[in-house]
């Protein structure tokens, strides 16, 4: 059996394995591309930020090979030297918090984070956003299903976020699932040794993330629950 399920309505159809044989006592979740529909809004800042920190404007034609890429390689397409990105990282979750009215959740994503959190499931966001946005956009109701926050993460800081976010947790890496959009965050996922599930539907293409060999591949949020609630 493939080590790769695609979670979707034929999954029986196609002998993937059931939601029962993988039970998780930690599930964490990205929040950009994940559960925040946000990629129309970093489109729509990035380049006015390349300009003010002078480095390489971005095309629509650009957008479909970006995608594909890994985080260190868009630093290296765009050109932006290893010393500049913590001033454009911290300027970019400034314009998130001054956006965050107009950022939304993917549909879907609230119906499956209250059945995860009605099963008793304990829930993370491990992001490179900052706490107050993500609280923003999904809510008072949808942020008090999230035990854990582990937010303000620098690019390439999302492991330390999840290994501390497990310890937190009490569960062993094993048994906890991260849910991202990003090869860092498969990356992140191997580094803290947990399960990582991609979602088709984010900023890197699904193509990408399924040559990464992840546990899930789910192609929509309600595909999630039946992955991860022991039946």
């Amino acid at each position: 059996m493939s080590p790769m399920a695609r979670c979707g309505d034929d999954d029986l159809a196609h002998g993937l394995r059931p939601a029962s044989a993988r039970p998780y006592g930690l599930v964490a979740f990205d929040f950009d591309g994940t559960l925040a529909d946000s990629f129309p809004w970093f489109c729509g800042v990035l380049n006015d930020v390349a300009a003010r920190y002078r480095f390489r404007g971005v095309a629509e034609a650009d957008l479909h090979t970006m995608r594909g890429m890994d985080a260190r390689a868009i630093v290296r397409h765009l050109g932006i030297p290893a010393w500049k990105l913590p001033f454009v990282s911290r300027h970019m979750k400034a314009l998130a918090v001054r956006d965050r009215a107009d950022i939304g959740l993917f549909p879907g994503i609230a119906p499956m984070l209250r059945t995860l959190a009605g099963a008793g499931i304990p829930l993370a966001v491990v992001s490179s956003n900052g706490e107050g946005t993500i609280r923003t956009v999904l809510g008072p109701e949808l942020a008090e299903t999230i035990r854990y926050f582990a937010c303000g993460a620098s690019l390439f800081g999302k492991a330390k976020r999840l290994a501390e976010t497990v310890r937190r947790a009490g569960e062993p890496g094993t048994a906890t699932l991260y849910v991202g959009d990003e090869i860092r965050d498969h990356e992140a996922a191997t580094a803290a040794g947990c399960d990582f599930a991609a979602v088709s539907w984010g900023y890197t293409r699904a193509d990408t993330l399924e040559a990464r060999h992840p546990a899930f591949v789910f192609t929509k949020p309600t595909d999630i629950p039946a992955a991860v609630i022991p039946q």
